[in-house]
């Protein structure tokens, strides 16, 4: 098994060194074995980037995520687990290309986020943890709700009170307590941070929190093996907070200092044109309009670790793709027609796809990764008919 070493695998560049909490904004750093969810300044955290594995590394007798454990920062005995991981790697044609399109709603809760929750709340479990906090609209929600339901974990969800009951559903089911918030999205965020700071439980954010990008990171992982142990050229996914974005970035990063690919896929990410700060970001448009979007999953219009997402973009060879609404729903119909029924956040990267093809970004020779981060079952509004 490779070890961890130096030379950080973080978009800032950030050194490593014994796994730990990292403060890439100060060089600070913290015991992993301790909960924590930000700096004591107050920023976000990374974990340090590991050394990556090798192909013998693999522990073949685990058919989910946690066949990838020696990858990951924390020695996990017992890991909360539901299957998750090992999902369909699918070829289809699209725009005069064969992309395959990775399914990642075969997860158990039906998205990609079960990655993060399972990783997440097993570390935080093993370190004590009995009680989390989340904030959500969707997808986040449930994944932490069914992985702490799994876990013996009390689960509180702050959700903005304008969500659709159906999409709250699924975490209600879980058994995990809903708490309506009035106002935009940023109002949960800060009523679930008040209520951490007050004691009623560990703020266990998808989008704060490091160690879900632990279990993030194994995607790239799984599509080295599912691509028989080496890298895609490009990779195309819905970018909202970025989990998705910054998983694939460390875990191909890890992959290239082991020495096990040559080099990172192109990473391209793509965002609703109405809610497309990372777009923006990239193109130095810091007036764009935030409007409302049918890809709801993507609708964060100030991602937390948006200089981190730039980097990796950046740093990758790749770029942004911003989707118009109309866009998004003729992908996402298309999608259905090929026996893919996904969100249309999914959508937006099929729609991002099509059009890296048409412009030659994307070669149809390349072996280009589409991933489809959730199920259209879940989605609300005019693309769930």
């Amino acid at each position: 098994m490779t070890t961890r070493d130096e030379g950080a695998g973080a978009p800032d560049g950030s050194s490593t060194g014994a796994p730990a909490y990292l403060d890439p904004a100060t060089g600070a750093r913290y015991p992993l074995h301790e909960p924590r969810w930000r700096s004591d300044s107050g920023g976000p955290l990374l974990v340090t980037g590991g050394g990556g594995i090798g192909p013998a590394d693999i522990d073949t007798a685990a058919r989910g995520l946690w066949r990838y454990r020696a990858a990951l920062a924390l020695d996990i005995e017992h890991p909360i687990s539901l299957g998750e991981g090992r999902t369909p790697l699918v070829e289809r044609e699209w725009a005069g290309g064969k992309p395959r399109f990775k399914l990642e709603w075969f997860s158990p809760s039906g998205s990609f986020k079960d990655r993060g929750a399972s990783v997440m709340l097993s570390a935080l479990r093993r370190q004590g943890v009995r009680a989390v906090i989340e904030d959500s609209s969707g997808n986040g929600g449930a994944a932490i709700a069914a992985y702490g339901a799994a876990g013996g974990l009390d689960v509180t969800v702050f959700a903005p009170a304008s969500t659709s009951p159906a999409k709250l559903a699924q975490s209600r089911a879980y058994g995990a307590r809903i708490v309506p918030v009035p106002g935009p999205r940023e109002a949960s965020q800060a009523t679930a941070i008040a209520a951490a700071e007050r004691g009623e439980g560990f703020y266990a954010s998808h989008n704060w929190q490091p160690l879900f990008l632990e279990g993030t990171k194994t995607l790239a992982y799984e599509l080295w093996e599912d691509l028989g142990f080496r890298a895609p050229d490009a990779v195309v996914m819905p970018v909202g907070a970025g989990s998705t974005l910054l998983g694939c970035f460390f875990g191909f990063e890890e992959l290239r200092r082991a020495g096990a690919i040559p080099r990172l896929p192109r990473l391209y990410a793509a965002q609703p044109l109405n809610c497309s700060p990372v777009d923006a970001a990239l193109r130095g448009d810091r007036d764009r309009p935030v409007l409302p979007t049918i890809a709801e999953g993507t609708a964060i219009r100030s991602p937390l670790r948006l200089s981190g997402l730039v980097a990796a973009v950046r740093r990758s060879g790749g770029a942004s793709v911003a989707v118009p609404e109309a866009g998004i729903l003729e992908a996402h119909g298309a999608l259905a027609r090929r026996g893919l029924y996904t969100e249309p956040t999914s959508a937006t990267a099929a729609a991002a796809t099509g059009r890296l093809l048409e412009e030659g970004a994307i070669r149809p020779d390349e072996t280009t990764v589409v991933i489809l981060t959730g199920s259209g079952l879940k989605a609300a509004g005019p693309a769930a008919g």
